[in-house]
C-alpha cells in the first residue's frame, strides 16, 4: 500500500466522529437602534394635540408645491416635514399628519418617510441638539471621537440619546457627518464644529449654556478645510505644473 494512503487512513480512524457531526455558526451580534418605528402616545406627542403651520410656513410651503406637478405634491413630504420640525421642536404625530392632510395623501405614506429618515426627530429634543459623529475618521482624526464623547458627557451630565433636565441640550452619535478631514466633527443644530479638541469642546458648550454665540467651522483657527501650515500636509514647495516631465517634442 502506498506510504501516504496508509498515513491518512490511519489519521482518519484515530480522529472522533464527533468533530463532522457539529458545526458551530458565528455571526455578528445585532446593533439596534435607539428609536422605534412605532408610535407610542405621550403627553406631549399624540394626535389629540392640534398643530397648523404658522403664516410664514403656510406661504413658503406654497413656494414648494409650485416646485411639483399636482399628480406628485406627494414629492413634497420631506419638506414639510422639515419645517414643520423646525416650527414644532420636533416631528410630531400631529405634524405628520398635517403634513398627509396638506398633500392629500394617507398619513402612512408620511409616516414611512418619517420613521426611515434620521433627520426627523419624533421625540422633543433639546434647544441644542448635539449629533456627534463617531464612526472610523472621526475616531482616528485629531485627538479623537472617543475623547469628546466623554467631554461631552461629563460637561452636560448625560449619555447618549439623552437631554439634560432644563431642556437645553440632547446628544446623540451619529454616522459620518461627511466631514472627515476635519474631524472630529460635531454638529450642534444646522451647523458643523470641527477639529474639536476637548478644550474647545468644553468652550462651545459652556457657551451654549449661557446662550452666548458661537462660530462654526473649524475650531483650531484653519480656514474651512485647508491645511494648516506646515501641519497635515506633504505639500511644502510650488506644485508641478502642466507639462512636468513630458518630452520637449510631444
Amino acid at each position: 500500500m502506498n506510504p501516504m494512503r496508509a498515513l491518512v487512513r490511519q489519521a482518519s480512524k484515530s480522529l472522533s466522529l464527533s468533530h463532522f457531526t457539529k458545526r458551530t455558526i458565528f455571526s455578528s451580534p445585532a446593533s439596534f437602534s435607539d428609536a422605534i418605528f412605532l408610535h407610542r402616545d405621550t403627553p406631549d406627542n399624540n394626535a389629540s394635540i392640534p398643530f397648523e403651520f404658522n403664516a410664514d410656513n403656510k406661504k413658503r410651503i406654497s413656494e414648494i408645491l409650485k416646485k411639483y406637478p399636482e399628480q406628485y405634491k406627494k414629492g413634497a413630504i420631506m419638506p414639510l416635514l422639515d419645517l414643520g420640525q423646525r416650527q414644532n421642536g420636533f416631528t410630531s404625530i400631529s405634524v405628520m399628519n398635517e403634513v398627509a392632510r396638506l398633500l392629500e395623501v394617507p398619513p402612512m405614506r408620511v409616516y414611512e418617510v418619517a420613521t426611515f429618515y434620521t433627520m426627523y426627530n419624533r421625540q422633543p429634543v433639546g434647544k441644542y441638539f448635539l449629533q456627534l459623529c463617531t464612526t472610523t475618521p472621526c475616531q482616528l482624526g485629531g485627538c479623537g471621537s472617543t475623547k469628546i464623547l466623554d467631554t461631552i458627557k461629563e460637561n452636560l451630565g448625560i449619555q447618549v440619546g439623552e437631554t439634560t433636565k432644563d431642556g437645553k441640550f440632547t446628544l446623540v452619535e451619529v454616522e459620518c457627518a461627511g466631514a472627515c478631514v476635519n474631524a472630529p466633527v460635531m454638529a450642534i443644530n444646522d451647523d458643523y464644529y470641527e477639529d474639536l479638541t476637548p478644550e474647545t469642546t468644553s468652550k462651545l458648550l459652556n457657551n451654549l449654556k449661557e446662550d452666548k454665540p458661537i462660530t462654526p467651522g473649524p475650531q483650531s483657527g484653519r480656514h474651512t478645510c485647508e491645511y494648516a501650515p506646515g501641519v497635515y500636509t506633504t505639500l511644502n514647495e510650488e506644485p508641478y505644473g502642466p507639462g512636468f516631465r513630458v518630452r520637449d517634442d510631444l
